[in-house]
């Protein structure tokens, strides 16, 4: 064993013993999607005086956090988002909508001198369409009283409603609710004034509410004036009369006072509430809300393990038939893998959410690639100098796959960042899996199958039966390529011609089918239910609309469920349509609630439209850094050729694009291009070493070359994605056939249209041919000379 295997054995056993340290001893962060719960995006709407900025939006979260652990909530957390949003997640809330009344009010609370009896604008009508202007319809006061003409309110002044409906004018505010330092409800046996709100003021404004009151105590008995109105929210909610005992100018002595009214005791509990945790500095909206039931979390998780141990077996055994003895030890490294990224996840703290969930799934089946990428190398050195040593092929396939898994691992990487940048909700958390499943499967492959596979290459009796290690002969893929030798590009235009074709298909069926986008990209309300008896979709369709809810969408979803998709559905009208299908369908269950704003599904929308022209314009820009401008251009054509078909076969299939739709889609993005530069890398190598030799046979002997990496990677995918697609239900269902799709059409794109497409760039390019391995700019000869020498040779000769 040489020092170099020592190390990476070491280091393989460290950082395998500290990973199964932390995942006996720590949990997972689950993200409600998977737990259970309400997760609710507020949007903070700048007013006349007060912009919603960062700091403005960071005083309403603290404050809305006060009122949410007011409500009991078992951990919930709330962060900002941007410069104006803030997202609330409530662990196991499955009726959002108290919490929701309660985070979304502005709670305004004002004290306001009354200045009379109140005056509409000639142009307001009451209900029945006469004109209100606090008077009979003979021309009296509506109270009977003749006002004082000095009493006559200015018609500009705020003009409100009191408990009764009768008309106020009320002065200018006061005293707010930030003067209150306390707010408790309670029942007033005593006074028989039911449940009331006991405020208590602070130092400051119990001067303000003595001077509010002995003002008004100047006004006779009976008078508006000598009334008090309490707002919140431009609503009148008490306004008491001062007492008679109180005199004029001396004011209620006392800091405290009492808001009086018909409360009921939830109404007197949530008042106490919101006043107690303050008025919000801007007022907010909420644009998105999401609530998950438990069972469907729990049934993701469970389908997520099965589909990723039915996969990550079923791959394993493969490249063990492929590879045979390295085929084996790469599994062992697999699995190795797959305890580092769950450990890796847990130490970072990441929130495990359902398309995250899915992501480190699908990595399993990816991270097969390193491997079978160094062992197809090891197999084309083994068979073009068969004497060599087993030790010498492999660390010369380790040497010469290395950009190859450098470049194919970056573009990954880039999808990862571009779906954790512009990505919302639950897709970041696929992002962050993604790129924790390509830094662990790197180590994977290059450090503990590495490790693994020299300790088993020093075994004589390894290197003896050649037909045992699994890649001292070639497989059968590449004897057959090899035997057949397909003429590929003679004519590279008719694969253009047919990859033509298939967008013509793909752009069709959007055309004629058009898109379904999903609530998330166009707003709206999505909500799925469980009912303990079977209903029809008809039968609950005619449910809902007798309910007043025509226009609603009515599907079957999971086993048995359905899914209602509306417009505009506030928390009340969910409980009333609930309601509607209970009739038929027994005790009904909220299992899935989706609630996007107009506002927020147009941002959606537009970003995932940035997301895909920025993926597009970065994986070009790396392409053309890293290779010939041709060859990036080539690339980048395959990709969107890619993306169009995985598009155009949901719209002929009637499938909906939503957010996780655009997870599986930028991660086709770095897949198709994964296998364009394994392609491309090669017949750089290749043009470089033969530059005399025609491109197209270069391209040619490139894709044969390759074929068997790309196929044997492409299994090791599919059998994880159609586990998730089988298993996994309609949570990930789409997700995986986005990707299974993507996977077959970009495995055809990268041979048959950006080769093609590359032959048909370089025929006007005037761009020389790479130079030789080893004799870039700068290289001087000698060490080009030692860079094609055996990795084992160490120089001397007799």
């Amino acid at each position: 064993m040489t020092r170099a295997t020592a190390v990476r054995a070491v280091l393989a056993v460290a950082v395998l013993l500290v990973s199964v340290f932390i995942t006996l001893t720590m949990s997972p962060r689950l993200g409600l999607d998977l737990q259970g719960g309400t997760r609710i995006v507020l949007q903070a709407r700048d007013t006349a005086t007060v912009e919603a900025d960062r700091e403005t939006t960071d005083r309403t979260l603290e404050v809305l956090r006060q009122r949410i652990d007011s409500l009991g909530v078992s951990e919930p957390t709330l962060t900002r988002s941007g410069e104006d949003r803030i997202i609330v997640e409530l662990p196991d809330v499955q009726d959002p909508r108290q919490a929701a009344e309660v985070i979304g009010r502005t709670a305004q609370l004002t004290f306001h001198a009354v200045e009379g009896p109140g005056t509409e604008k000639p142009e307001e009508k009451t209900p029945d369409g006469e004109p209100s202007d606090g008077k009979t319809p003979d021309g009296e006061p509506s109270d009977g009283k003749t006002p004082d003409p000095d009493s006559v309110p200015d018609p500009d002044r705020l003009t409100l409603p009191d408990e009764q409906g009768r008309l106020l004018a009320l002065g200018e505010p006061r005293l707010s609710g930030a003067g209150v330092e306390d707010a408790k409800a309670a029942f007033d046996a005593q006074g028989g004034a039911g449940w009331a709100v006991s405020l208590e003021f602070r130092k400051g404004a119990g001067q303000d509410w003595k001077k509010l009151t002995g003002e008004a105590a100047c006004h006779p008995a009976g008078d508006d004036r000598r009334r008090v109105a309490i707002v919140l929210d431009e609503k009148v909610i008490s306004s008491p009369q001062v007492d008679p005992s109180v005199g004029c100018r001396a004011g209620l002595p006392s800091g405290a006072t009492q808001i009086t009214g018909s409360f009921s005791a939830d109404e007197a509990r949530d008042l106490a509430l919101l006043v107690k945790g303050g008025a919000l500095p801007v007022p907010v909206e909420i644009v998105e809300q999401r609530t998950v039931g438990p069972t469907l979390g729990a049934a993701a998780i469970d389908a997520s393990a099965q589909a990723a141990l039915i996969g990550a077996a079923a791959t394993a055994l493969f490249i063990t038939v492929v590879y045979r003895l390295f085929g084996a030890l790469a599994a062992v490294a697999l699995g190795a893998y797959g305890v580092i990224s769950y450990a890796a996840l847990v130490a970072l703290g990441v929130t495990l959410t359902l398309p995250g969930l899915a992501g480190f799934v699908l990595a399993i089946g990816m991270a097969v690639d390193a491997n079978v990428l160094v062992f197809e190398r090891a197999r084309e050195e083994c068979a073009d100098r068969p004497k060599r040593s087993l030790r010498s092929a492999l660390t010369t396939g380790f040497q010469k796959a290395w950009s190859a898994v450098a470049d194919s691992n970056a573009t990954t990487l880039i999808a990862a960042g571009l779906l954790f940048f512009l990505g919302s909700g639950p897709v970041k958390g696929f992002g962050v899996t993604l790129a924790i499943g390509v830094a662990a499967s790197m180590f994977s492959a290059l450090v503990i199958a590495r490790a693994l596979t020299e300790i088993a290459a020093n075994s004589r009796f390894v290197g003896d039966y050649r037909n045992v290690n699994g890649i001292a002969r070639p497989g059968a893929v590449r004897t057959w390529l090899v035997r057949k030798d397909p003429k590929l590009f003679r004519n590279p235009a008719r694969w253009l011609v047919v990859s033509a074709a298939l967008v013509a298909v793909a752009v069709a069926g959007i055309v004629v089918r058009g898109v379904d986008l999903g609530v998330e990209f166009t707003g709206g309300r999505l909500v799925e239910y469980s009912t303990s008896r079977p209903v029809d979709v008809e039968t609950a369709r005619d449910s809902i609309a007798a309910a007043g809810f025509g226009d609603a969408e009515v599907t079957t979803a999971g086993d048995g469920d359905l899914s209602v998709r509306t417009g505009k559905l506030d928390n009340d009208g969910e409980h009333a349509l609930r309601a509607a299908l209970a009739e038929e369908g027994g005790e009904t269950t909220k299992v899935r609630d989706e609630l996007i704003g107009p506002s927020l599904g147009d941002e959606l929308r537009r970003n995932a439209l940035i997301a895909l022209g920025v993926a597009v314009a970065v994986q070009l820009a790396y392409l053309a850094v890293r290779f010939r401008w041709t060859f990036a251009v080539a690339s980048v054509v395959a990709m969107v050729h890619d993306v169009i078909l995985v598009v155009g076969a949901f719209a002929w299939l009637g499938r909906p694009v939503d957010g996780i739709f655009l997870a599986a889609l930028l991660t086709v993005i770095g897949y198709s291009v994964n296998d364009s530069v394994v392609v491309f890398d090669r017949v750089r190598e290749l043009w470089g070493a033969n530059r005399r030799t025609p491109l197209d046979t270069i391209a040619r002997r490139a894709v044969l070359q390759t074929v068997p990496r790309t196929v044997n990677t492409g299994m090791g995918a599919l059998f994880i994605l159609a586990a998730l697609a089988v298993l996994g239900g309609d949570s990930l269902a789409d997700f995986a056939l986005a990707l299974l799709i993507g996977i077959v059409v970009g495995t055809w794109s990268s041979v048959f249209t950006a080769v093609p497409g590359a032959l048909a760039l370089e025929r006007s390019a005037k761009a020389p041919p790479p130079p030789a391995p080893g004799k870039g700019k700068g290289t001087p000869r000698g060490k080009a000379r030692a860079a094609r020498r055996d990795p084992l040779d160490n120089g001397a000769r007799v």
